[in-house]
């Protein structure tokens, strides 16, 4: 609502319209004494989405104000629930004394909460980053280029990269899972952000990189920004300055903890596009879930930001053989010596201290988060006592980077009381003995009582007066009471305050001292224990950056000693890691499908070079293609983030990117179908896979006709082959393309095995050389529970169609009879090509081999072992 005029309106109304039109696309929480309230089109909003009351505050503008309000006490639960729905909350607060000011009391803004800005625990997702990111776009040689910057402010952590194109945008969109994206208004690929809350667009002003790199250079207190290798990404700084700035008006905060950005080297990674991530279920399964996804598997961290950095490591997996190498060797020495076992549990008692040292320097920290810290300080030394005893160059690298605090900590302990409040204005946080003038307040507000007794007892003892009485009341304070009888005896310091009827009652120097201090004991004391508290915080902010850098090392400290758990625990094993070329596992497992069957999971092997670097994985549905193939990933993947692998051996050439196009689905949102999607994925593989890239190919072209398919996936396999000569893995239900490991020199086929008993199909789960024979559709569609019915007139159907003369033919290739029947669109395409029979260009050419084969047949000579051989061959070659 906007005010017509502000004549219209109370001044306390017009005051919330001055702040109201300063944010108007975000709630607005007025403190109004011990509640928040809101008005007009926010209460509405915040009535549906909190479920809290709706009602009317007078007049405004000659209409009802429609309100809803909060506990202030309670307002933290109900941010944080508007947080989680994508909404960003204005706090504006009294700064005013409501004693003194002459109309409403002053309001000024005190913060803002919005989803990406957010640092405070009850806000947070324990084992999530919460990332806030800013995307600034321009064009250079032609190419949309795309500058990303993300910021953490729960940890600090500042980054920056750009990107060329729009899939890469959607890929690291999808990377990043940012919970708000800062974009300006003429941003030009909106419609890449699928975020449905948590956008804000800016003005295109904000993200001017002439302003972008003051303001970031005046953050770092630097004179350029050279020293953060970043100077030539200008898209990226723009958007970087954009987001800093954003930053530091909704935490109202100068941000200390933000002390320097890294840049991101895409070619220091292996890439991972969004299709690629969803089926590999990194972090989120295939239905939007996190369970059975390979975080969950191999998350064993003792402390949250462990679990946030083992996430970052899988998502983006590195490729400097030296750092993976250093990392392996960590985690050898954590796994051999058992010190994971040691480490684990004392890594527990730092808890989220990344967390709380961004609380810290935004100087929201709550008293139980220093207590927490001091829990962390204190297992410092014990931590580095156990990594002295361990050999290994990481592990000393990150053992120098724990910096002891011994003052800090010796501090602390004598600060804090056992069990702190959860919040300062409730007092109590400071122990007996840690500050005198502290203890003194307390004392006076706490023993009150003791001291007026033993007033009460002098002064009976050196008066003679046995009715004295020392007593309150809220009018007139402390007294001392004399009834009218003996009022005569009052000494002469007494000074009368006020007379009853049947008493008078005085007051002394002393109990008037004693007044002064203990009426306002307890309002001194709280701004006391505040003073304290700023102090301790102050103390803390001076060696923010050595703690910070002990946190970043724990966090990694228990990276690698989950990692060393998980390698006992689940048998992994370290691969060998180089740049000589190819893939060769023994014995490879997929974790996470191991860890939810009951029974043991069949492992197999793997053998990729340059000299067989395509395998054609035919095998029946449900047979675990798929699970091989992923594995496969799994393993490769794993290997780059220098954990160990699930498998008996591996030797893995380093990767550039790893791609998977598996599965069906569709994009009805982006108007797209099942085979736009599928087409989309492989358009993306055969335009930037690189010979260095894994490649996971699953199904390609099921979703149209069988020629149009067939002739697609065999385009496909020879592309891949022949021009980009990558590392594939390419599985399929077209037999025909089996053949192409003839023809092509680096291609060999693969099969999983599979057996019928008793009319019913048994998985073997092997690998084998060779194609399989057939793709068992019928039994598993009986298993999938088809009713036999229509098993039955399916099977007559099959043999109807193998005992069709006609021939089933493509410009390129003879359809055999061997072809998997149970391709969706088979029997619809045998009616289709008896309508248009295409030629068969090697028909003839076959005829005469079989027929020369047969004539230099010796049958008179032949043994019954030879001629028993010669009939399979024939068969074989039919």
């Amino acid at each position: 609502m906007t005010k017509s005029s502000s004549d219209n309106h109370t001044p306390m109304m017009r005051q919330y319209f001055g702040l109201k039109s300063e944010h108007p696309n975000q709630m607005l929480f007025y403190r109004m004494g011990d509640f928040y309230e809101i008005f007009y089109e926010d209460a509405k909003r915040a009535s549906e989405l909190l479920d809290i009351t709706l009602t009317a505050r007078g007049h405004s503008g000659g209409k009802p104000i429609p309100m809803a309000g909060i506990p202030f006490h309670a307002a933290e639960n109900y941010i944080a629930r508007l947080v989680r729905m994508g909404e960003s909350v204005v706090i504006a607060e009294q700064v005013g004394d409501p004693a003194t000011s002459k109309g409403p009391v002053e309001r000024q803004v005190a913060r803002i909460v919005t989803p990406g800005t957010i640092s405070d625990e009850a806000f947070l997702e324990e084992k999530r980053e919460n990332l806030l990111l800013s995307i600034a776009h321009t064009q250079r040689k032609g190419l949309d280029v795309f500058g990303f910057s993300y910021l953490d402010m729960a940890s600090g952590r500042f980054c920056l990269f750009e990107v060329d194109g729009f899939d890469a945008l959607s890929s690291e969109l999808q990377r990043l899972s940012p919970m708000e994206v800062l974009i300006s208004e003429d941003f030009p690929a909106r419609d890449c952000i699928q975020l449905e809350k948590g956008i804000c667009e800016l003005g295109p002003w904000h993200f001017d990189y002439e302003s972008s790199y003051r303001q970031l250079i005046q953050q770092f207190n630097t004179k350029d920004l050279s020293g953060f290798g970043c100077e030539a990404l200008t898209a990226a700084t723009a958007s970087a300055g954009a987001l800093l700035q954003y930053a530091k008006d909704t935490q109202r905060s100068s941000l200390p903890h933000i002390q320097s950005i890294s840049v991101e080297q895409r070619d220091a990674s292996v890439l991972i596009d969004g299709a690629t991530r969803k089926n590999l279920e990194i972090d989120q399964n295939l239905t939007g879930t996190q369970t059975n996804t390979l975080v969950s598997v191999l998350d064993t961290c003792a402390t949250p930001m462990g679990s946030r950095l083992l996430k970052r490591w899988l998502h983006t997996p590195i490729r400097q053989l030296e750092e993976l190498h250093q990392r392996q060797a960590a985690v050898k020495a954590l796994k051999d010596g058992a010190g994971y076992d040691l480490i684990q549990p004392i890594l527990k008692q730092v808890g989220d201290l990344e967390r709380i040292l961004s609380r810290v320097a935004l100087r929201s920290a709550r008293p139980r988060d220093l207590l927490r810290l001091r829990f962390a300080l204190d297992s410092f030394p014990e931590i580095r006592l156990i990594l002295k005893e361990i050999e290994s160059e990481r592990l000393n690298s990150l053992n120098k980077r724990i910096i002891e605090q011994p003052l800090i900590a010796n501090t602390l302990m004598r600060a804090l009381v056992e069990n702190p409040p959860s919040v300062i204005r409730d007092g109590g946080i400071f122990d007996l003995g840690y500050d005198s003038e502290l203890d003194e307040l307390i004392s006076l507000s706490t023993n009150a009582t003791d001291y007026l007794a033993e007033i009460e007892r002098r002064e009976k003892e050196r008066t003679g007066i046995q009715s004295l009485k020392v007593g309150y009341n809220r009018v007139h304070g402390y007294y001392i009471e004399i009834s009218r009888l003996h009022s005569d005896m009052a000494p002469v310091e007494y000074v009368r305050r006020q007379t009853l009827k049947n008493a008078e009652r005085f007051i002394t120097p002393e109990l008037k001292e004693f007044e002064d201090k203990a009426l306002s004991a307890k309002s001194k004391a709280l701004a006391r224990e505040k003073q304290l508290y700023e102090d301790l915080l102050d103390q803390l902010n001076d060696i923010l950056g050595e703690l910070q850098t002990s946190s970043q090392a724990v966090a990694q400290l228990d990276v690698l000693t989950s990692f060393a758990e998980r390698a006992e625990r689940l048998s992994f094993n370290c691969p060998d890691l180089h740049n000589n070329g190819g893939l060769s596992i023994q014995a490879g497992r997929h974790p996470v499908v191991e860890s939810v069957i009951s029974d043991p999971f069949i492992p197999n092997d793997l053998e990729l070079n340059r000299q067989r670097s395509l395998l054609m994985i035919t095998g029946p549905n449900m047979g675990g293609k798929s699970t091989y193939m992923r594995q496969v990933a799994i393993i490769t993947l794993l290997a780059h983030t220098g954990s160990f692998v699930p498998a008996q051996k591996a030797s893995i050439s380093i990767v550039d990117r790893i791609f998977t196009r598996m599965g069906s689905s569709d994009d009805l949102a982006g108007g797209r179908s099942t085979f736009m999607v599928e087409m989309t994925e492989t358009a993306n593989i055969l335009n930037n896979a690189s010979k260095d890239s894994l490649v996971l190919m699953d199904e390609v072209g099921r979703g149209t006709s069988t020629f149009d398919g067939l002739s697609l996936a065999w385009s496909a396999v020879e592309y891949l082959a022949n021009q980009l000569k990558c590392y594939v893995l390419f599985a399929t239900h077209y037999f025909e393309l089996t053949t192409l490991a003839e023809q092509l020199p680096q291609a060999a086929n693969v099969h999983l095995t599979a057996t019928e008993y008793e009319d019913e199909i048994v998985f073997m789960h092997q690998v084998h050389d060779g194609p399989a024979s057939q793709s068992y559709g019928l039994q598993v569609a009986q298993l999938a529970g088809v009713p036999r019915t229509v098993i039955g007139h399916a099977k007559n159907k099959l043999a109807e169609l193998e005992s069709d003369s006609l021939p089933i033919k493509s410009n390129t290739l003879t359809l055999s009879d061997s072809q998997d029947h149970t391709n969706n669109t088979h029997s619809s395409q045998v009616q289709e090509s008896s309508q248009n029979w295409q030629p068969d260009l090697f028909a003839e050419a076959e005829k005469n081999e079989l027929k020369e084969s047969i004539l230099e047949l010796d049958l008179d000579n032949l043994s019954p072992i030879e001629a028993l051989n010669t009939l399979y061959k024939l068969k074989e070659f039919l």
